[in-house]
């Protein structure tokens, strides 16, 4: 018998690449804005790095904790949809047969094939059917805390990293125009694979992420200038 292949889509893909776009382009925005911005203060090297590196540190376990605290309420929410649907599968599930054939009906079934649709997706596995058609919850986009908590951190290392290292490889007088331009490639090539990760179109992510990225160094090397100036 022929084994049938998946279809390749890539919803499964959504939590972990989420928190992993999110936590690189982090890293490098934030790394390299407080680099910019200590730098435009007149600062040594010395002192840029240990900023960049304590930036660095400091991001990636905030990025690790607010993604685990994020997505376990999100999985307690779901957690309590699921006890609650349990709970009236148990009591009334006549009622809940009836709910689901409705869904079915509005998605443009016949009431009677809606019916026996709900009546043997019910026997099979009731819980699992309301979940899916009723409250959108699947194991496929299930929230899984641990698993976002490392992406996170993970690729928010490896995104501070990478303005660290221009700090590392280019001399003091050069820095104000290493990192921003070294910087801005680097989130140019992170949206170029967050969107074929995705599936989408390559255009349209690389210039939302590198302006955005060029609009937050800007600012905070022009804070960083005019504040170093009079101290």
């Amino acid at each position: 018998m022929a084994r049938i292949k998946g279809e390749g889509h890539r919803t499964g893909r959504s939590g972990w690449l989420r928190a992993a776009v999110l936590g690189a382009n982090d890293g490098i925005i934030s790394t390299a804005s407080l680099i910019l911005g200590v730098a435009s203060a007149s600062a040594s090297q010395n002192n840029i790095l240990v900023a960049g590196v304590a930036a660095m540190v400091a991001g990636a376990m905030s990025m690790a904790a607010g993604e685990y605290v994020s997505v376990s309420s999100q999985a307690d929410v779901e957690d309590a949809d699921l006890t609650q649907e349990k709970r009236e599968l148990a009591h009334t599930p006549d009622a809940e047969r009836r709910e689901l054939a409705q869904i079915y009906v509005s998605r443009g079934l016949e009431p009677a094939l809606a019916g026996q649709v709900a009546q043997q997706l019910m026997q099979k596995n009731a819980l699992e059917a309301h979940a899916r058609d009723e409250l959108g919850i699947s194991d496929l986009t299930k929230p899984r805390p641990v698993q976002a908590a490392f992406a996170s951190a993970a690729s928010f290392t490896v995104g501070a990293a990478a303005p660290l290292l221009l700090v590392l490889a280019s001399p003091t007088n050069w820095l104000l125009t290493a990192v921003p331009i070294g910087s801005l490639l680097f989130l140019a090539l992170l949206g170029v694979i967050g969107a074929q990760a995705g599936g989408a179109k390559l255009l349209k992510p690389t210039v939302r992420v590198t302006f955005w990225g060029a609009f937050a160094m800007a600012a905070t090397a022009g804070i960083g200038a005019l504040f170093g100036t009079r101290v």
